[in-house]
């Protein structure tokens, strides 16, 4: 039959209410006005509830589509229908009072109460400050020996019920002593739980013996393409194109049959371990909708995390704070982070730099590390604090400050810790935002509507939890002694050639399974009177491995180019006229863009106006590349969002932001609905990021796929 926590589980996939007992693991410590204590988890919120298990037999609590716009006019017009804290119904003959503010929004009385009682006193729908405040009842739990009515009608004396009852009482907060409750904060974080050191010690035995079977499917691939594949033996080439590309192995996880839940941990064995930190922002413009979407984000992120895998999530608003430390996600792991996530209440200011500032030290601070090391920052609004300079930096630029030192410099291994950037909403700072994320190696999504926060996360974690190469250095060499290097266009990643320009290097960093990445070069040809063939460049590349633990060493096949007697008409490769163009295309973004914070819309229009008209005559256009179409249909959706000062402020510059950050890096990000099957831009979108993004949709939809 299991354990009883098994079967805890399942009552809980079936999106029934529960009270689990309190976690003592969270950092209560260093709760503050903005973060009042954490409450047991409300009643019928499915915020965080794990998805929905195949035996369901009955309705979810809540279901909502991707797909769904939930604007704030939206919102307040389904408030009288819709608990906006709790997502729940409000029927009359439910079996739930309902409250009505001066304000005329309604929510269920004992979400209304949970919140006054953590010092919310205003409309978490309009934001309206109330002035009859509603009271806590004596108790929610009706007396002893009458039935509960549960949001889906089971009855009480189901078997699943009996397991329920028989979890541990709530923990009143109020009844914990002193030292418990104002435990001070650590000055190091290096709390952080232990590695499974018999799983790392069998990993390690088992990537010795793979290593001497290793075939070339588990390694990258690097292939090279001339821009044309012959050239006259007379003519002499300043400006002569290569593609250098990159393929990323599979990951050995999807040869693991079915790959759902089940497997998880057979699947968290086979690929890298992670170390996640999530930073989220829970002010005061967070509550209702929003935050009750984004704990069923993050409770699908914590529901797909393995055994191996260790988590730690911050919640900021005026301060910040830890909920708990860097924990490895086992069952008791999951259960702590579900209950931890479900406990937050919105309030205070928005103060997204002590989020990342104890976000960066839980990272810096861990005894161990697991291979990949990751951050994921989520704010709706517009910091309400004055950044300090700390550090005594005054060169750096005002928005880098938000990042700490420790994220965005190179570590002793020459990289950084990514931080994965989300703006929610009409309200965020769109350009610090995006700054973030540059500086620190990660992309930038804009989430333009609350119901796709989960495919949002999902589609990002979906590639973290693939990582197969680890810090991966491209370098280039020139052969024949008249070659030189003319430039090196490689994007967001940090590249350099050198003086004598007969060398050069990309630092490409981390790799998701089947990931690509594609560089281009720009070299002299000289002349080769008596040659048929002329050598141009040598690519290496070297990485690290972070299943096998071994560093790997790869030489592409050299870069020649053949010579003609007689000059004929050379046809353009497409792989090279593609990536063209999508440097085009990124170039025309970051213009538009400047030209529209400067205040000069219709110049942007025009500027992204000329660059389709440029796309439209290459040869990748007229072969209907599918890159190239999804490109053009994106700069029209840009000038679109460019229709007015008011649409571009709310929508516009996030959304040419993130594309930005998508072209620069050649990473998926979330683009309004762009996570959706039918998405103009899906070029970067890897098999691990679309299982994902098709498991969370699921699990919003119905039973969650094998």
């Amino acid at each position: 039959m299991g354990s009883k926590w098994n079967k805890v589980k399942l009552a809980l996939g079936m999106n029934l209410c529960v009270y689990a007992p309190r976690n003592h693991i969270l950092d209560n410590d260093d709760e503050d006005d903005s973060l009042p204590p954490a409450p047991p988890p409300e009643r019928h919120s499915g915020a965080t509830l794990p998805p929905p298990g195949p035996n369901r037999t009955s309705a979810p609590l809540l279901q909502v589509s991707n797909r769904l716009r939930l604007s704030k006019s939206l919102s307040r017009s389904s408030s009288k229908k819709t608990c906006s804290i709790c997502l729940a119904s409000m029927r009359r003959g439910e079996g739930h009072a309902i409250f009505t503010a001066e304000c005329s929004h309604s929510f269920h009385f004992h979400c209304i109460t949970s919140n006054v009682k953590h010092g919310n006193q205003i409309c978490p729908v309009c934001r309206a400050k109330w002035k009859e405040i509603p009271s806590q009842s004596p108790s929610l739990d009706p007396p002893f020996g009458r039935e509960r009515i549960t949001p889906i009608g089971l009855p009480q004396n189901d078997a699943l019920m009996t397991v329920i009852r028989q979890l541990p009482p709530r923990r009143n907060s109020s009844r914990l002593s002193a030292t418990q409750s104002h435990n001070p904060v650590p000055a190091v974080f290096n709390d952080d739980e232990l590695l499974d050191c018999q799983t790392d010690l069998s990993e390690r035995s088992s990537s010795n013996t793979n290593a001497k079977d290793c075939d070339d499917r588990s390694k990258v691939t690097i292939k090279t393409y001339t821009e044309v594949p012959a050239v006259s033996q007379s003519n002499t080439y300043d400006d002569f194109t290569i593609l250098l590309h990159l393929k990323a192995p599979s990951s050995s996880s999807e040869e693991i049959p079915g790959r759902d839940l089940a497997n998880l941990a057979q699947i968290s064995r086979s690929r890298a371990p992670v170390d996640l930190v999530t930073v989220l922002d829970i002010s005061g413009s967070m509550a209702g909708t929003k935050l009750a979407l984004l704990k069923r984000a993050m409770g699908f992120v914590i529901q797909n995390l393995g055994p191996n895998d260790r988590l730690a999530v911050v919640a900021f608003s005026s301060k910040a704070r830890r909920l708990f430390p860097l924990l490895r996600i086992s069952e008791t792991g999951r259960q702590k982070a579900l209950q931890a996530v479900n406990s937050l209440v919105a309030n205070g200011g928005t103060n997204i730099a002590e989020g990342l500032k104890t976000g960066a030290k839980i990272m810096e601070d861990r005894r161990e590390k697991n291979p990949v090391s990751s951050m994921i920052l989520l704010s709706d609004g517009q910091d309400t604090y004055s950044v300090g300079n700390a550090d005594g930096n005054q060169s750096r630029p005002r928005n880098q400050l938000r990042l700490p030192l420790s994220i965005h410099t190179e570590d002793s291994s020459g990289f950084k810790i990514p931080v994965h950037v989300f703006g929610f909403g009409a309200d965020h700072d769109a350009l610090s935002m995006h700054s973030i994320s540059e500086s620190s190696g990660g992309t930038f999504s804009f989430i333009e509507t609350e119901g796709v926060i989960q495919d949002a996360f999902a589609q990002c974690i979906g590639g973290l939890l693939s990582v197969v190469v680890k810090n991966l250095q491209l370098s280039i060499e020139c052969v024949h002694p008249k070659v030189h290097i003319g430039s090196l266009k490689a994007g967001s990643y940090p590249n350099r050639v050198m003086s004598d320009q007969r060398t050069g290097s990309v630092d490409v960093g981390d790799m998701y399974a089947d990931e690509e990445r594609n560089f281009l070069v720009s070299v002299n040809v000289p002349d080769e009177l008596s040659s048929n063939e002329t050598s141009l460049l040598k690519v290496r590349c070297v990485y690290n491995d972070p299943l096998k633990k071994e560093t790997v060493s790869l030489e592409g096949e050299e870069v020649r180019i053949r010579r003609r007697e007689v000059a004929g008409r050379e046809e353009t490769s497409i792989k090279v006229d593609r990536q063209r163009n999508r440097l085009r295309v990124a170039d025309a973004m970051a213009q538009a863009r400047t030209a529209a914070d400067s205040g000069d819309l219709a110049r942007a229009v025009s500027i992204l106006e000329n660059c389709r008209r440029v796309l439209s005559e290459t040869v990748s256009a007229k072969s209907q590349d599918q890159l190239c179409i999804a490109l053009d249909a994106e700069l029209k959706e840009m000038q679109e969002r460019m229709a007015s000062r008011h649409v571009y402020e709310t929508s516009g510059r996030a959304y040419i932001l993130s594309g930005m950050s998508s072209h620069s890096w050649q990473r998926a990000t979330a683009r309004g609905d762009s996570t959706d099957s039918s998405s103009l831009v899906q070029a970067y979108q890897t098999p691990s990021m679309v299982h994902m993004l098709t498991r969370s949709q699921a699990t919003l939809s119905g039973p969650q796929p094998k």
